[in-house]
């Protein structure tokens, strides 16, 4: 199971959440998006419907979507791959391929708490951080 950490410095989550999503659906496979509030994931939600006037991101909030968004305590279904944008680690399902967590600068301590607390056994962990024009590199 792979766990790849985004640390947002440059690019807000509305901007970097969609071009993850894009490239999950770009290689046949759907994302499961989860955060514990449903006001956020409604910004989030808008986001991805104006990410880019010449894109589709076909999602929603409700059933089998390419793009789920959900609370976990609605969660209906599970998929391969998840995305955790509130900076709460969530243990994942046994069939979870992949979890892109995403965190910032309020988030930090959250962050560091889940990269310590993950079994290097179970995951292969990544951190990605930004250079100054948003660009994404693979972080010590």
């Amino acid at each position: 199971m792979k766990a790849d950490f985004y640390y947002l410095t440059h690019t807000p989550l509305e901007r970097a959440l969609p071009a993850i999503a894009e490239r999950v659906l770009a290689g046949g496979d759907q994302l499961e998006i989860l955060a514990d509030d449903p006001e956020f994931l409604d910004r989030l939600d808008r986001a991805l419907w104006a990410y880019r006037p010449d894109s589709f991101l076909p999602h929603g909030r409700e059933g089998a979507q390419p793009v789920l968004l959900t609370c976990p305590s609605e969660r209906a279904v599970t998929y391969a791959n998840l995305a955790y944008v509130d900076g709460v680690w969530r243990e994942p399902a046994a069939d979870t391929a992949r979890i892109f967590y995403f965190f910032d600068a309020d988030t930090l301590d959250n962050a560091r708490s889940a990269w310590r607390s993950i079994n290097t056994d179970a995951f292969e962990r990544r951190y990605w951080k930004q250079t100054e024009e948003g660009r994404w590199i693979e972080g010590p």
